[in-house]
């Protein structure tokens, strides 16, 4: 029995030793961890703080727009960025949202460039459909966009220096159109007739000036793509009449539209397209 007991305790021993060398062990490797990731964090600390990693002027800053590569002038003219600045002190969250304010940029997205430093900067512009025309000035007031946005001329320019102006026109203050204007442009840009003008100025009457010449199509309403289907119907016109005798065309009510021609001995004609 005391020989069993002895060889018990000797084990129980080389147990708790074979514990301790355990326990130690990983006690050793945790420190190792510690001091590995203490010290990456610690490099990675001092690569960060180097002076590389500043943003000293616009020639740093990357801006495209589409494939097209933005002049420094134009990268100046867009973004607000105080000179020096640390890499790391830039919001490039912050940065996007700034562009976005500007009326011609629709999307933006910012990220920092590590290697060289610097900043890569992606647009995506608003595109023009429409010029907007003060009625009693001769210079446009600006450009619209599908959804109504009124982009100055000028800072337009500044993106697309060769920019083709659209030719369609639209009259009036934008205020009185720019609740509508999204609904109107998308069905007036449905319509298979060439539409060059859109006469906003009289809120119960709107006008287009067409290729089969004006369209009164009275207050804007949910029938403006009836209109324009008719509008389209009404291009058979061209083999029974002159488009020159006509004053205007009258769609106020698409099921019934009236051609009012120029000589004053004529009444309205009545045309079932």
């Amino acid at each position: 029995m005391a020989g069993i007991i002895s060889v018990s305790q000797k084990d129980l021993a080389q147990r708790r030793q074979k514990i301790r060398r355990q326990r130690q062990i990983k006690i050793i490797q945790a420190l190792w961890r510690t001091a590995a990731i203490s010290g990456l964090a610690g490099g990675l600390l001092w690569v960060a703080l180097q002076p590389i990693w500043v943003l000293n002027a616009p020639k740093q800053i990357e801006m495209k727009s589409g494939d097209k590569l933005l002049s420094e002038a134009t990268i100046e003219s867009l973004l607000v960025i105080s000179y020096p600045q640390s890499l790391w002190r830039i919001q490039p969250n912050a940065i996007a949202n700034s562009l976005k304010q500007q009326p011609t940029i629709a999307q933006a997205t910012v990220n920092r460039r590590l290697f060289p430093p610097g900043l890569n900067i992606k647009i995506e512009e608003r595109v023009p459909v429409a010029i907007a025309q003060s009625p009693k000035k001769q210079s446009p007031a600006g450009l619209l966009d599908a959804t109504g946005v009124l982009i100055p001329l000028e800072k337009y320019k500044l993106v697309n220096p060769n920019i083709k102006l659209p030719i369609l026109k639209v009259i009036g203050s934008p205020e009185k159109y720019r609740s509508s204007w999204s609904q109107i442009y998308a069905a007036l840009s449905q319509s298979p007739v060439k539409i060059m003008e859109i006469d906003c100025q009289d809120p119960t009457n709107l006008i287009l000036k067409t290729e089969l010449g004006n369209v009164h199509l009275g207050a804007f309403s949910p029938q403006l793509t009836e209109q324009i289907k008719v509008l389209a119907q009404m291009r058979s016109l061209s083999a029974k009449m002159d488009f020159s005798q006509i004053q205007y065309i009258d769609l106020k009510n698409p099921a019934s539209p009236l051609v009012h021609l120029n000589q004053t001995n004529k009444k309205p004609n009545s045309q079932n397209p």
